[in-house]
């Protein structure tokens, strides 16, 4: 069988593709990534894989209100403490500029009031970057008074409703052992 090779370019992308022709069958092999001069490099089409996860845990008897807020929460706290997390600024075709958000995808599990409490102990003994929310933290309404309930409790009597976590892959895998993926 003879095989003719041919580089093209196929209309409708902006990159070249090489081609190659064994009769009828026409095969793609790779994709050379084009880009603009606005992007400081090349946008792959492989998925990043992260050296580390951003998780949060949530128990699994919240109110979809609850599990919102106390996400949203969560991850806050990582952003201001765990500075390597956060992307550069966003900025749109015309220019308007939006802050930047985390560089990696944000997991989120639930679990059981006791899968909780098995997770937090192994975040705290990992010595892991974390955040909590408490379920007295539903009933205050700012942050010094957030902040003064957890005080006011003892660690190993928290009455957990989440937890966010950051850290090696398998080290946060380890912590998670026993919770599953948010529905």
């Amino acid at each position: 069988m003879k095989r003719a090779w041919k580089t093209s370019v196929t209309p409708g992308t902006r990159g070249r593709h090489a081609l190659t022709s064994c009769g009828a069958a026409t095969q793609r092999t790779y994709k050379t990534i084009a880009y603009d001069a606005r992007q400081s490099h090349p946008m792959s089409a492989e998925p990043l894989r992260f050296d580390t996860k951003i998780a949060v845990l949530l128990r699994a008897d919240l109110e979809p209100w609850q599990r919102l807020n106390v996400t949203a929460f969560l991850v806050s706290g990582l952003g201001t403490t765990v500075p390597e997390v956060i992307g550069e600024p966003y900025e749109d075709a015309d220019g308007v500029s939006y802050l930047p958000m985390f560089r990696q995808p944000v997991l989120v599990f639930e679990g059981s009031k006791e899968t909780l409490e098995a997770a937090h102990d192994r975040a705290l003994s990992r010595a892991l970057p974390r955040a909590v929310f408490t379920s007295d933290l539903f009933a205050t309404g700012n942050d010094r008074d957030n902040r003064a309930a957890v005080r006011a409790v003892p660690t190993a009597e928290l009455d957990l409703v989440g937890l966010a976590v950051h850290g090696p892959r398998n080290g946060v895998d380890k912590v998670l052992k026993g919770a599953r993926m948010h529905p």
